[in-house]
């Protein structure tokens, strides 16, 4: 049965997440939390650092692969094990307790609140261009905090009141760009991609910048695995799921940015005034109105994205609890609302304390991308030690391609992690260095926690 509006959902035992997330539910929760602010903001901080339209597409298409690959190997091990915590779950099957940890150590002091503040200061940013006049430095982040206390509570209340919300927002941003792609095509195709600048004009610090744009525009993928506990039939479903939202979310990428690049060259691009370049498009061709109604669907977007990230990550801290690796008030389940609570509130927490530190969209990008994709690089990573170390556990979907599936995935990932790396230490950002950082500290906490734990009993 599909998942409806808000409500108790399906009996489930007291202190325990319910199977209330249904096919399309959990298709809108793929889709909507990868589908954020990037395809609307990214365009216009791209064509500030590449300048040739042939490299962009190049970027959305390279990274569209990669992303196939990996989803087709998250729909193996998701089909696998089909529990809550997703990435979690097969990092531990795979590489033991430690691991584990650290993986989880990660997301809720790192992956988690810079992912949410980035979202949080996107709206803000986004919601700021409305208004007249430059309102106050305070106005960002406390927009921000706001975005992510309501949305918490909207989560508090239940896995189908989030589901929900996650519905309406992921309907709203596929409508927007399949409106404002629509109106490119039927009003104003001038194939500007034949004019630009030579290739050799895009520096390596510039591509750099570029692939953590994209990648970050890409994330969220993944998360539909960390609710697999939640998902109604999730054995037969979570592939399909997995598979059609992916595919759903590159032709939307792809097919927007050939629309944007038909209409408008780079350097227009790079010298728009308005940096939601789809919103600027659309008020050339059909006026401020129609610009105003894609502009709200831009809002609804980067709060369908929060929304969605919210929902899936809490479920990480809910697991390592519940396995006896953090905090147990993190695994307490609300008697009414079968909900995380407790792990919804600690990450909220750490998401705002993240955005009072570093308040810039951009330095908030950095930081995530580099922690969030290193941990799903041996995410992925795990369908080679499992193939190995659980050869007859049943797998009702087997990677297409394998090795070479994942093979993409891991090498693809990792050359532009170390591009992105190195081209922030370039500019000078050492933003990349307080992620690694924190991996680097989860291994002697692991110890620690580990002691404390033994003397305990």
């Amino acid at each position: 049965m599909e998942s409806g509006g808000p409500g108790p959902g399906p009996v489930a035992p007291a202190g325990e997440l319910r199977r209330a997330i249904g096919f399309w539910g959990a298709v809108a929760i793929l889709v909507g939390s990868t589908i954020g602010s990037g395809i609307f903001r990214a365009p216009y901080s791209i064509s500030l650092q590449v300048q040739d339209p042939r490299l962009i597409l190049a970027l959305w298409v390279a990274f569209g692969v990669i992303s196939l690959c990996g989803a087709l190997t998250l729909a193996e091990l998701a089909s696998m094990m089909p529990k809550t915590g997703g990435t979690y779950v097969y990092l531990r099957a795979a590489y033991g307790e430690p691991a584990a940890f650290v993986f989880g150590w990660l997301y809720l002091l790192a992956a988690i609140p810079s992912g949410m503040g980035a979202l949080g200061a996107a709206f803000g940013d986004t919601l700021a261009g409305f208004l007249p006049g430059k309102p106050p430095d305070a106005f960002v982040p406390a927009v921000a905090i706001t975005c992510v206390v309501v949305l918490s509570t909207v989560n508090i209340l239940g896995v189908r009141s989030g589901s929900t919300v996650q519905n309406v927002f992921t309907g709203a941003k596929v409508a927007a760009l399949l409106f404002v792609m629509g109106t490119i095509l039927v009003c104003g195709v001038r194939w500007t991609m034949g004019v630009e600048r030579p290739l050799s004009a895009t520096g390596p610090v510039g591509i750099a910048a570029a692939v953590a744009l994209v990648m970050f525009t890409y994330n969220g993928w993944v998360y539909v695995a960390l609710v697999a506990g939640e998902v109604e039939s999730a054995e037969r479903r979570i592939r399909k799921v997995i598979i059609v939202g992916i595919l759903t979310v590159i032709a939307l990428y792809v097919g927007a940015n050939v629309a944007y690049l038909s209409f408008m060259d780079v350097d227009a691009m790079a010298r728009s005034e308005d940096k939601i370049i789809p919103r600027a498009i659309v008020k050339i061709l059909l006026g401020p109105g129609a610009a105003t109604a894609v502009g709200i669907c831009v809002l609804a977007s980067i709060l369908g994205s929060l929304n969605g990230v919210i929902l899936t990550k809490s479920r990480v801290a809910f697991a390592l609890a519940r396995d006896g690796l953090s905090f147990a008030p993190l695994g307490k389940c609300h008697a009414r609302w079968a909900t995380p609570y407790v792990s919804i509130i600690a990450q909220g927490v750490a998401a705002m304390a993240l955005i009072c530190w570093l308040r810039s969209f951009d330095k908030l990008i950095s930081y995530f991308v580099l922690v969030e994709w290193l941990a799903l690089v041996f995410a992925i990573g795990a369908v080679f030690v499992l193939r190995s170390q659980m050869p007859d556990v049943p797998r009702p979907f087997r990677t297409p391609g394998y090795p070479w599936v994942p093979l993409v995935f891991v090498v693809g990932t990792t050359l532009a992690l170390g591009a992105i790396v190195w081209g922030k230490l370039s500019s000078g950002d050492r933003s990349p260095l307080v992620g690694l950082g924190i991996i680097a500290a989860g291994f002697p906490v692991y110890w620690i926690w580990r002691r404390s734990a033994s003397r305990v009993r």
